[in-house]
């Protein structure tokens, strides 16, 4: 059973498994210093996960843009979680929750292994590639 929840406090459980799940992904899978990963708009941000019988399993946040907009960052799936649905299912929830909230657009910046997951979600390539804690990414984006 998968149960999405959500919290915009920095202390919640909500707040600390979407950052174990960042550790996992990022910065151990990944190689990002932690000190990139874990960043000043930590407390500005939305914190989504999905959970599996009861397990954090996936994660993203997005913080709100001053022109209408949010910007969805540190999507991320345990590796034996991944290829099952999980990440366009929390997705398609915080875009779905953003809508509701009068957003009328995300952005987002995706590793560049990732942009046809997100095609498939409806995203469009913007701007040129560009190097994040050395991983090509392009940013994207989805009208909501």
């Amino acid at each position: 059973m998968n149960e999405i929840k959500y919290s915009s406090d920095v202390r919640s459980n909500t707040y600390k498994d979407s950052t174990n799940i960042r550790k996992i992904v990022f910065i151990n899978e990944q190689n990002v210093p932690e000190n990139l990963e874990i960043d000043d708009k930590e407390d500005q941000c939305t914190y989504f996960n999905l959970y599996s019988d009861n397990k954090a399993v996936a994660t993203a946040r997005f913080f709100p843009l001053d022109d209408g907009g949010i910007h969805v960052q540190r999507v991320a799936v345990l590796k034996n979680y991944r290829h099952k649905n999980l990440g366009s299912q929390l997705l398609k929830y915080i875009f779905k929750f953003a809508k509701k909230q009068g957003y009328n657009y995300v952005i987002l910046g995706a590793q560049d292994h990732a942009q046809n997951f997100y095609k498939e979600l409806g995203f469009k390539v913007i701007g040129k590639q560009y190097q994040e804690v050395g991983i090509a990414h392009h940013d994207m984006k989805l009208l909501l």
